[in-house]
């Protein structure tokens, strides 16, 4: 039977086509009401096209209900106007897929700076812009399901892709943290790192690889991370249908002692203990971001007794 959403409204980015079309297409199947946004264009935001309304087409064909909208996320006033238009018709929102993306690679050396700011304006800021924009209707609500796009190239990095990167990481920080404050107000964030052919990765695969990584293959992944039973702070990976948790850890380290050693040679010393202090035996995740200064003076006053 899948995940029921019949009584939920989503809005879902960058869905004209890809991964977020997929998206779309898996809430609606579902039962949701998707607001599907993209302002058109080619991967790099060049130029414009009617794709929302091809997908808000194939939604209401499907027998689901769907309106589209040409807001780009990385304006603030039609990010705002999107969400009013989704309260307006509907009432509420409980469900944001922050989907919208762009690239612009090139080696760091060679990157124009505007192509770094550009990538993490859609990205980030996007993302960021989206989540401000619905934050106070699901406070409100106590209920929201939130969900961000990071990838494989923010979590362990890719030649070629500083400016993405940077702002694929830069999600998973914001994930943790809305997460925490959206707690009280049962508010689940969530991060999905997808591994999918989609217009972005067009011309870098072969035929049978296109195959096996269908964008369709992850919206499981998507629909796990936003119904009311998901989990929050979760960094999901998905691709031809495997599922991997990606986790930020910290080893247990070590502690020099500022009493037995002059602080001039605590960094030979520090070197010298390389191998025991990323040895990942027993590491943890961190609940927030206060665990590392806990860790680090609980040690300290360990050595002090």
């Amino acid at each position: 039977m899948g995940l029921d959403f019949s009584d939920k409204v989503a809005i879902v980015t960058g869905a004209g086509g890809g991964l977020g079309r997929e998206h779309a297409l898996a809430l609606a199947r579902r039962g949701a009401k998707v607001l599907v946004n993209d302002p058109g264009g080619a991967v790099d935001g060049q130029g414009n096209s009617s794709a929302a309304e091809k997908v808000v087409r194939e939604i209401e064909a499907l027998g689901g209900t769907a309106m589209a909208s040409h807001a780009s996320v990385t304006d603030w006033a039609a990010v705002q106007a999107m969400v009013a238009q989704v309260i307006e018709h509907w009432g509420q929102v409980d469900v944001l897929v922050n989907n919208a993306g762009t690239l612009r690679d090139k080696s760091f050396a060679k990157m124009e700076l505007d192509d770094f700011r550009a990538v993490l304006e859609v990205h980030l800021m996007g993302s960021v812009h989206c989540c401000k924009a619905v934050w106070p209707f699901m406070q409100a609500a106590h209920y929201g399901r939130i969900l961000v796009t990071t990838s494989s190239s923010g979590l362990f990095g890719n030649f070629g892709q500083s400016n993405y990167a940077a702002a694929k990481m830069a999600l998973v920080g914001l994930m943790q943290t809305l997460a925490l404050e959206g707690a009280k107000y049962n508010i689940h964030v969530n991060a999905l790192a997808p591994t999918a052919a989609t217009r972005m990765t067009d011309g870098l695969m072969a035929p049978e690889m296109l195959r096996a990584l269908r964008p369709e293959l992850v919206s499981p992944a998507l629909l796990a991370l936003v119904h009311e039973s998901a989990p929050t702070r979760t960094i999901l990976c998905a691709g031809a249908g495997s599922f991997e948790a990606s986790h930020i850890t910290m080893t247990r380290g070590v502690h020099l002692s500022a009493d037995n050693i002059a602080l001039d040679d605590m960094d030979l010393h520090l070197s010298q203990q390389w191998t025991e202090l990323t040895d990942r035996r027993d590491d943890i995740v961190p609940d927030n971001g206060f665990v590392q200064g806990d860790l680090e003076i609980r040690k300290a006053q360990q050595k002090l007794h």
